[in-house]
């Protein structure tokens, strides 16, 4: 994949002075709420050189600041609230940016590819062509998002357990720059899309029985689940041999997925060992060289203060290092890697702020109920994934006690945040910042008890845009036909 020149990035603000944290538990006040001193909501952290990078901030975005006001990308959250109403997506662009360019210094040699599932827009979809990455797809819809702002086919990878004939002669017909064959059926049909004098590039999916992810209705790498091809069953082994007879596909390489939130890099270097010994089957057995590993993507973030995810550094040390080992032990030319990252790239770029409706303190615990909920993040309630969250727009004198803050939908479930740590008076109409949301929030909202999705708001070097509009009443009117 070629690597376009890479324009200048929104310039990233001043990071503030930080002074040492006290070995004692202390709160001190800023212009938002209370914060712990020693590592709580809005400490920005640095990495162990010393310099501000955009995963040593974590949950929060590179550019999120809570002095001398709560702002993103140089614009004061209260002005988004206020102007875009709530709940409403905020995503960091200079956040997105600075990702994607990190991934691409640590793996110099590899091809990056957005997963675009995670979040994708047309302004997402710009940035990532415009920072040189390419861009994993996984449907239609996906795919005309990255046609409708010309991004380049060569660069696009096509995913999926079960392409439709459609989505599949859409993606011969932008001429995708390799698709993931998944299943045994869709060898053949994917043959028949390709026009004469053309081959399609094509990966095989292959199951490397590693279990890893936060979740198990994330963990995508053991045997059992719907994605790829089994090495254990034969099916793998048997997909290689009908792609190779088909005259209109040209294999170059394999593929696999192991989950995702991993936050730990020895999977992926378990995965490394199972695929460059399946490459290494297929050179013995047909003579063929394949040059291209995919290890698709699945690197985890911080949700909470005190958390850590997966760096690129600290990923690529690892994977490069097992690649190259692995296949001196097989005397066989070292692929040219493939990486999907998604969330760690646009997750700690976004936050979401809502506005809270009503407080209730029982016996056992207070329950802070916002406008937004379980329709613009599921992620709690399908996976138990854990947020914390941040008051924004006044000064609160009064200690920060954990709260349960929950959504406004029809659903016991409906919690977007256990001990979220928010002030004793915390009271209705005011505005709640939580971070971490960039990733699987929009692309996974849904329209429950007839709720509109919020809209996505960018933010750049003092500017905010709406890049994806509100969803309002009228819109879920229009859809409904039947009277």
């Amino acid at each position: 994949m070629s690597e376009p020149t890479m324009p200048t990035a929104p310039t990233m603000p001043t990071a503030p002075t930080m002074s040492t944290a006290p070995t004692t538990r202390t709160v001190v006040r800023d212009d938002d709420q209370t914060r712990e001193a020693n590592g709580g909501p809005g400490v920005l952290r640095r990495d162990p050189a010393g310099s501000r990078t955009p995963f040593a901030a974590e949950p929060w975005s590179a550019t999120t600041r809570f002095q001398p006001v709560a702002s993103t990308g140089g614009v004061p959250l209260m002005d988004i609230a206020e102007r875009h109403g709530t709940p409403v997506y905020v995503v960091d662009e200079t956040d997105v940016r600075a990702r994607c360019r990190a991934f691409r210094t640590a793996l110099p040699d590899a091809d990056i590819v957005y997963a675009a599932k995670a979040f994708l827009c047309r302004a997402m979809a710009t940035w990532i062509r415009q920072e040189g990455l390419g861009l994993d797809v996984c449907s239609g819809g996906e795919l005309a998002i990255a046609r409708s702002v010309g991004f380049p086919a060569e660069r696009i990878v096509f995913h999926g357990n079960a392409k439709t004939p459609r989505e599949l002669l859409d993606a011969v017909e932008y001429g995708v720059g390799r698709i993931v064959v998944d299943n045994l059926a869709e060898i053949p049909r994917l043959a028949g899309l390709v026009p004469p004098g053309r081959r399609q590039k094509v990966l095989l999916r292959v199951v490397p029985d590693i279990e890893a992810g936060a979740h198990a209705s994330i963990r995508t790498g053991g045997e059992g689940q719907k994605f790829g091809l089994s090495i254990a069953t034969g099916d793998a082994a048997a997909a290689v041999v009908r792609v190779l007879r088909q005259p209109e596909l040209h294999l170059v390489g394999l593929h696999c997925h192991l989950g995702s939130q991993i936050l730990a890099a020895e999977p992926y270097e378990r995965a490394v060992r199972v695929m460059v010994e399946q490459l290494a089957r297929i050179r013995d057995t047909y003579g063929i060289v394949l040059p291209e590993l995919d290890l698709g993507g699945g690197q985890g973030i911080a949700y909470l203060p005190d958390g850590h995810g997966l760096t690129p550094d600290e990923f690529a040390v690892t994977v490069a290092k097992a690649v190259r080992e692995r296949c001196a032990a097989l005397d066989l030319p070292e692929p040219r890697l493939t990486v999907e990252p998604g969330r760690s790239i646009s997750g700690p770029a976004g936050l979401t702020l809502y506005r809270v409706i009503a407080v209730k303190r029982t016996l056992s615990r207070t329950l802070v109920a916002v406008d937004g909920g379980m329709s613009d993040n599921p992620r709690p309630s399908l996976y138990g994934a854990r947020y914390t969250a941040r008051l924004i727009g006044r000064r609160s004198a009064m200690p920060v006690r954990p709260t349960t803050l929950v959504g406004h939908h029809c659903e016991a479930g409906d919690v977007i945040a256990e001990g979220a740590p928010l002030p004793a008076d915390i009271r209705a109409g005011d505005v709640i910042a939580v971070p971490a949301t960039g990733a699987y929030h929009h692309s996974m909202a849904s329209t429950y008890n007839l709720t509109g999705r919020p809209p996505v708001v960018a933010v750049a070097d003092g500017a905010a845009r709406v890049v994806v509009r509100r969803e309002e009443i009228d819109d879920l009117l229009r859809r409904d036909v039947g009277l």
